[in-house]
């Protein structure tokens, strides 16, 4: 790898000849391999390879080599998530400084997940996690993911930051993992070498600016917002947070960090505020960056309710409403009964339809929905249970991974690693004599795979399309590790 020779010009002022030294060449070696662990799911049988533990993630281990994790059915399972080590360490922050009480958390720039995971297993219980990502088909890969995660209580919308303005004081917490100009994935992505340059780091830092200008209304007072990057310099690092400080009055919050995690703290000169940097010559990760604020404690702490929050600033979905007259219902009140038969605990949602979908969404969350719903382009919210197609009601894929469907809803049918690789391929498959005929829910090592419907000489194939694996076949020797 050829550095730029401005980067290399201006890391070497900021860490000096030999710590830079020392980056450089870390920045020519492979780069580690982790996962992260979904706890929710229980599985006995999972990666066969041995596993490191990462220190600042609970869920979080090394493996000594890479995997082509596309052929683990667990990995399309949602029992662990492929996360650079690195950036787990937001776990270190949520866990610092979250209540024990539930909260309403943004993560702002969520796409392809990893962190919304993250964060999602971390929240307290209760707690409502909003994944936004401002491109269109990154919020489609986001919200995968996040249905791949199970828990019923996310929203995920496709936004730009200045439309979450209107909603002041509506999260507890923030998560801004903000576009940067991605020093800290050089050896990971060669593109992020070729397009770097000292301008372009110019032009990020204008823009983290305008996004924490535009979402810093969101946040309540006495609310966190922590502020990631996965690049180096100061510019878009510590001298954002000074200016946050600056700016809004952001207090500067400390994390309890061991040394020997071996994590770099603040290179600016002039400031002596807490921040957490990884540098791959010193942490077994990815470059990264983390710091985290409080808001002050001084205006009102009142969320915007859905009304309030229309009013403050008009929003394309409320200027298109017309008077249109109703359209008959496409799901009957018999097949809402069955949907709602189930869930695990069907009181604690409520139900809605869409067109033909019915959906599930937490009870005690439906005001945030709401005010949510009046201004953003919302991709999912909770759980989607079904369609209705005339009498039938096709059990949903989003069911088979959630946390809300009740055991025993449907019968199961336990299948083998080829049979779980021809439906993740989206291919007919056939199941034993002695299975049920009707819908039934697909077991990989006990763990839910989804649903299919077995009409006897075959099994139709309910796994999403645009999910399906679209590569050739594993040899042999690679199959024996999943």
């Amino acid at each position: 790898m050829n550095l730029p020779a401005p980067f290399a010009l201006s890391s070497r002022a900021l860490l000096g000849d030999e710590e830079y030294e020392k980056l450089a060449i870390a920045l020519q070696q492979e780069s580690p391999v982790s996962v992260r662990l979904n706890e929710a799911v229980q599985v006995d049988a999972g990666l066969n390879v041995p596993l490191s533990e990462i220190p600042w993630s609970t869920a979080g281990h090394y493996l000594e080599q890479r995997l082509t994790f596309t052929f683990d059915p667990l990995f399309h399972a949602g029992c662990y998530y492929v996360q650079e080590a690195s950036s787990m360490f937001v776990e270190q922050a949520l866990k610092r400084y979250l209540p024990t009480a539930p909260v309403v958390m943004l993560d702002l720039c969520a796409a392809p997940g990893g962190k919304s995971t993250h964060a999602r297993s971390v929240l307290p219980q209760g707690s409502l996690l909003v994944a936004n990502e401002v491109v269109r088909n990154r919020s489609q890969i986001l919200a995968e993911n996040l249905t791949k995660w199970g828990h019923p209580d996310v929203v995920v919308t496709n936004n730009d930051p200045a439309d979450f303005t209107p909603l002041t004081s509506f999260f507890d917490v923030i998560l801004t993992d903000v576009p940067c100009s991605g020093e800290g994935m050089f050896r990971k992505d060669p593109n992020a070498v070729e397009e770097w340059s000292p301008e372009n780091v110019t032009v990020c830092w204008q823009r983290q600016q305008r996004i924490l200008s535009d979402i810093w209304p969101c946040l309540r007072p006495g609310g966190m917002l922590i502020y990631s990057t996965c690049t180096y310099n100061t510019k878009e690092n510590e001298e954002n947070v000074r200016w946050m400080c600056e700016e809004f009055g952001a207090e500067v919050l400390g994390l309890d960090v061991p040394d020997s995690w071996n994590i770099t703290g603040n290179l600016l000169p002039d400031a002596d505020f807490p921040v957490y940097r990884f540098l791959p010559h010193r942490t077994q990760g990815e470059g990264f960056f983390l710091a985290v604020v409080r808001k002050p404690e001084t205006a009102c702490a009142e969320r915007s309710s859905a009304y309030e929050a229309t009013e403050r600033a008009p929003s394309a979905k409320r200027k298109n409403k017309k008077n249109t007259p109703p359209t008959p219902p496409l799901v009957s009140k018999e097949q809402l009964a069955l949907a709602k038969s189930w869930l695990l605990a069907p009181d604690d949602y409520e139900l809605s339809v869409s067109g033909s979908v019915v959906s599930a969404f937490t009870r005690t969350r439906s005001g945030e929905l709401a005010s949510l719903s009046s201004l953003l382009r919302i991709v999912q919210a909770g759980v989607t249970l079904g369609e209705a197609k005339g009498k039938d009601l096709i059990p949903n894929h989003a069911l088979a991974m959630s946390r809300v469907l009740k055991p025993g809803a449907f019968p199961t049918e336990e299948v083998s690693y080829d049979q779980a690789i021809a439906y993740l391929r989206k291919e007919a498959i056939s199941l034993s004599e002695t299975a049920p005929r009707g819908y039934v829910l697909l077991l990989y090592k006990q763990v839910p795979l989804g649903f299919v419907k077995n009409i006897g000489n075959r099994a139709n194939n309910l796994y999403p399309q645009e999910w399906r694996i679209r590569s050739g076949y594993l040899p042999d020797e690679i199959r024996t590790l999943f």
